[in-house]
C-alpha cells in the first residue's frame, strides 16, 4: 500500500513539473529562429533559452529540429521551408499558438551558388533570392506588425561580407546578401521609431560548431554578441 501511495505521489509530482514547464513556455518571451543548423543557430537557441526565452527552431527537416529539442530546454522544432510563403504563415501561426507572441525574430536562413556567373542555373539563382530575401520579407510581414503593436521587438539578420562586395565565385550569393542588407536597412528606418530594433550582422568568416578550430568563428561567442545587441535600446 505504501508503495502504491508513493507511485501516486510521484505521478502527481511529474504532472506538476510538466504543468509548470508548459506554463513557463507559454509565459516566457519567444525567440523564433529561421534556418536552424548545428552551428550559429544552435548556439543562438542555447543562448536565448539560457536567458529565459522559449525558442522556436525552424528548418526544412522536422527531424533535425526535433532532435535538438532534447538538448535545448524550452525549445520546440517546426518544419518550415522559407521559400514557401504559405509555409512561413502557417508556421508563425503555430508558434504563436504553442508558445506565444514572438519577441525576437532571428533570420539565419541562407543559400548560395558557388560558381562563376556563366555557370549559374537561373532556377538556383532565383532560389537564392527566395531564401535570403523573400523569406525574410515574408517572415517580417508576419511577425513585425505585432511587435509594432506591442511597442518592442528585435529582428536579427545574419548577413555576410558578400553583402558589401562581389567576387567571381560569389556571383550566385553576393546579389542575394546585398539585397538582404538593403531590405534590412529599409525595415530598420521604418520600424525603429516604433520600438522595433533591427540588427544586420556581417559575418566575415566561417562559423564552426564550437571553439575547437581557431580558423573558424566560435558560434557561442557570436551568439553572445547577437544577444548583447538585442538587449540594446532600439535608439542606440
Amino acid at each position: 500500500e505504501s508503495i502504491h501511495l508513493f507511485d501516486i505521489l510521484l505521478t502527481l509530482c511529474l504532472l506538476l513539473q510538466l504543468s509548470h514547464s508548459a506554463e513557463s513556455m507559454s509565459t516566457a518571451k519567444v525567440c523564433a529562429i529561421f534556418g536552424y543548423g548545428p552551428g550559429l543557430s544552435a548556439a543562438m537557441a542555447r543562448k536565448w533559452s539560457k536567458e529565459g526565452f522559449s525558442v522556436a527552431m525552424m528548418a526544412r527537416s522536422l527531424e533535425k529540429v526535433q532532435a535538438a529539442e532534447s538538448s535545448i530546454p524550452n525549445s520546440k522544432g517546426y518544419a518550415c521551408d522559407v521559400t514557401n510563403p504559405d509555409d512561413i504563415t502557417s508556421t508563425v501561426a503555430s508558434i504563436e499558438k504553442d508558445l506565444g507572441p514572438i519577441d525576437c525574430l532571428i533570420y539565419n536562413a541562407g543559400s548560395g551558388v558557388w560558381k562563376s556567373w556563366d555557370q549559374i542555373p537561373i532556377p538556383d539563382f532565383e532560389k537564392g533570392f527566395q531564401t535570403n530575401v523573400s523569406g525574410l520579407l515574408k517572415a517580417s510581414q508576419e511577425i513585425v506588425p505585432k511587435m509594432i503593436e506591442r511597442g518592442h521587438g528585435n529582428v536579427l539578420i545574419t548577413g555576410a561580407t558578400a553583402s558589401l562586395r562581389g567576387k567571381p565565385i560569389t556571383a550566385g550569393f553576393a546579389p542575394h546578401k546585398g539585397a538582404q542588407k538593403l531590405f534590412a536597412e529599409s525595415l530598420a528606418r521604418d520600424v525603429q521609431p516604433k520600438g522595433v530594433h533591427v540588427g544586420y550582422f556581417i559575418i566575415d568568416g566561417v562559423i564552426g560548431t564550437d571553439d575547437s578550430n581557431p580558423a573558424k568563428l566560435d558560434p557561442n561567442a557570436v551568439a553572445d554578441t547577437y544577444f548583447a545587441v538585442a538587449k540594446l535600446d532600439p535608439n542606440a
